[in-house]
């Protein structure tokens, strides 16, 4: 099977640390200094709507580090079983559980504690009692076959060296005709081994990148077809090196809808 990416001598466990070190920061520091833009200004750019950011906690939007929006394809519906994966500190899990009304009920995912602690708590505090968060790995989750209707994910499968493992565990987790929307970073040329082999480029969204159409294609090989995919030319990187990458690869956001064959 082919790979999304070149991972023959990327160091997983310092991957690991290192992503969840910059997204701790994200939780404990949203005033930082990123190579992404963060907050509420990323949110409205993206397009989410003012009146749904009003109605969820601020402190989840100051977090937020997504690269696009997904909430106008997604066709949520009263009462529907979402999975977040990557929650962080809750934004999409929040809005997702205002689309899906009190009957419905959202499950974020995440493996960085910094995160996880914050969004139990906004949900705590925000009476949010039809959205839970728990600490999970995207390539092994722990939830029975065929238990959601729709699964998101915003910017985060890019981080995972195993996108076939993941798409695999999204297609089970799914019910029939279940539905995947996601925003994600893909790459219009593929990267070479110098970037993909980068730790520290992989935590930054760049190293992680697949090349689009590889991308759609180990979507399509675990059991999804693919129905829709839109460039979110919204989205931009700010820093020197992501705009370098961006420029000579054609690094971008795309919104993706898929689902379940």
């Amino acid at each position: 099977m082919e790979s999304t990416t070149s991972t023959q001598s990327l160091n997983t466990a310092e991957l690991e640390q290192k992503v969840k070190n910059m997204y701790r920061d994200v939780a404990l520091n949203p005033n930082g200094q990123y190579h992404f833009k963060m907050g509420r200004p990323l949110a409205e750019m993206l397009g989410y709507e003012k009146e749904c950011l009003d109605l969820i906690p601020a402190a989840a939007i100051e977090s937020f580090a997504g690269v696009g929006y997904f909430c106008d394809i997604a066709n949520f519906k009263e009462g529907e079983k979402v999975l977040d994966l990557g929650s962080g500190s809750g934004m999409d899990a929040f809005i997702t559980a205002l689309k899906v009304g009190k009957t419905g009920q959202v499950t974020g995912i995440d493996m960085t504690d910094e995160q996880l602690e914050k969004a139990r708590g906004l949900a705590k505090v925000a009476n949010f009692d039809n959205v839970n968060f728990i600490k999970a790995y995207l390539e092994q989750l722990p939830f029975p076959d065929a238990t959601f209707d729709i699964v998101i994910s915003n910017g985060v499968i890019n981080l995972c060296p195993d996108k076939e493992k993941v798409f695999a565990e999204i297609t089970r987790v799914l019910k029939p005709k279940g539905r995947m929307v996601i925003a994600d970073i893909v790459t219009e040329q593929q990267l070479p081994e110098n970037i993909t082999c980068d730790s520290a480029l992989w935590a930054s969204c760049i190293g992680g990148a697949g090349h689009e159409d590889t991308y759609k294609r180990s979507i399509e090989m675990q059991g999804m077809e693919v129905l829709y995919v839109r460039n979110n030319s919204a989205y931009e990187f700010i820093s020197k090196s992501a705009k370098g990458a961006s420029k000579q690869y054609g690094v971008k956001s795309v919104s993706l809808f898929a689902e379940k064959k």
